[in-house]
């Protein structure tokens, strides 16, 4: 009986590992997300000082790395670079698993999270947040379209259900107009990020118009370099990852620079606040530059996430070696993570007294609660599993066939399924 049951259970793999691992972290963010529906925000350590944690964090990065979407189908359809159009198929789904992880960290961290319905009732035409929940609603369905075709690659799918896999391949000959929507909605919203926090004047550290430039261009940046880098990771993990280094070069140096023009920006509009006292803004500067987050920005986001890989990816030995250009790519994906850390922490951290006479500025703290980290972690978790899945179920990573001969090639096996 024993050895039976033994026989019945699936051998350890590499793969089965690899589920277990993210299962732990799933099973982990699932139980603190009853918690938080049940409790409430209050056995969080965020407050009415500090909203904004670390939650906000993964949803203002997860948006940014699925930034790749929209810049690649743009380039592919509006401008017509189309030897890039596999790589934009990864990136289309990787901007898919991006949104949905927003919408899971935006679901918990919003306090009432059964009445997001009411954004779509009630129009706040005035609100920035209110405009980045609409793009975000009709962004997120554009990239659930564009997706179709991949998703009927699945095997088990187009052997049960042959229409409906043609029907989702049709959508294909759509491609270009999504683009132009998705261009439309994604780069609206993505600036709109920027700009929710450039608006407030209460916080003295973010109220400046170059906020909404440096979230598009660091999202257009790190979106590229984590579909480049999933891309390279996956081929050499899984036989069922193809892809043209060729492309993936080019592209790379693209990024290396776009890195010129970002580090110009990010330097000048931190150091510009040098120029004067104004009480909230050089406090968050300070604290930056010289306080608990200088490691995070000189190291984190200067050095390592900006002007190294601007070096690896701008020398055509570092970057021809696949070796020191996925480290590039990689750290580029952490600058900008550390990016979107730094700007929330240091405008959240000062606090400014408006009451009568001479401003007075103070300090408050923020540490993530274990809540908070294990739906963090477990929404960071999901985002591999669905990115994990799609490689070895759907096709995600093939750089083989243009998206023309793929989907003729789904219609032809949808009649005669074939291992994959």
């Amino acid at each position: 009986m024993i050895a039976k049951f033994q026989a019945r259970l699936p051998r350890p793999t590499p793969w089965l590992g690899w589920l277990a691992f993210l299962s732990l972290f799933l099973v982990a963010g699932a139980i603190g997300g009853v918690l938080v529906l049940w409790k409430g925000l209050s056995i969080t350590n965020l407050t009415d000082l500090v909203p904004w944690g670390l939650w906000i964090t993964i949803d203002l990065s997860s948006i940014a790395l699925a930034a790749g979407a929209f810049s690649l189908c743009a380039a592919v359809y509006l401008i017509g670079l189309k030897r890039y159009q596999p790589i934009a198929r990864t990136a289309t789904f990787v901007g898919l698993i991006g949104y949905s992880m927003a919408m899971l960290c935006l679901f918990m961290d919003i306090g009432r999270p059964f009445k997001f319905y009411q954004a779509l009732m009630y129009w706040n035409t005035h609100s920035l947040l209110w405009e980045v929940t609409m793009c975000i609603i009709l962004y997120f369905t554009v990239l659930l379209l564009e997706s179709l075709p991949i998703i009927a690659n699945w095997e088990w799918l187009r052997s049960r259900f042959p229409k409906l896999t043609g029907k989702m391949t049709h959508v294909h000959h759509y491609a270009p107009y999504l683009a132009i929507v998705g261009l439309f909605l994604s780069s609206l919203h993505q600036s709109s990020l920027g700009a929710a926090y450039g608006v407030l004047k209460a916080r003295p550290f973010w109220y400046k118009p170059e906020m909404s430039v440096l979230f598009m261009l660091s999202a257009i940046i790190g979106g590229i370099s984590l579909t480049l880098f999933v891309s390279m990771l996956s081929s050499r993990l899984t036989s069922k990852a193809r892809i043209n280094d060729g492309l993936i070069e080019r592209l790379s140096h693209f990024v290396g620079w776009a890195l010129v023009g970002y580090f110009y920006w990010r330097f000048w509009d931190t150091l510009s606040m040098t120029y004067t006292y104004e009480p909230g803004r050089t406090e968050g500067l300070q604290l930056l530059t010289t306080g608990p987050l200088a490691f995070n920005f000189w190291i984190g986001e200067m050095l390592l996430g900006i002007v190294i890989p601007m070096i690896l990816l701008l020398n055509s030995k570092t970057r021809l070696n696949p070796f020191w250009r996925m480290a590039a790519l990689l750290m580029v994906v952490g600058g900008l993570v550390a990016y979107r850390w730094d700007i929330n922490l240091a405008g959240a951290l000062i606090v400014l007294s408006y009451l009568p006479g001479q401003p007075t500025v103070s300090y408050t703290s923020y540490t993530p609660s274990l809540v908070e980290w294990a739906i963090g972690l477990g929404v960071i978790a999901y985002g591999f599993l669905a990115f994990s899945l799609g490689v070895r179920y759907l096709r995600v990573v093939d750089h083989r066939l243009t998206e023309e001969e793929e989907h003729e090639t789904v219609k032809v096996n949808a009649t005669e399924p074939v291992t994959i």
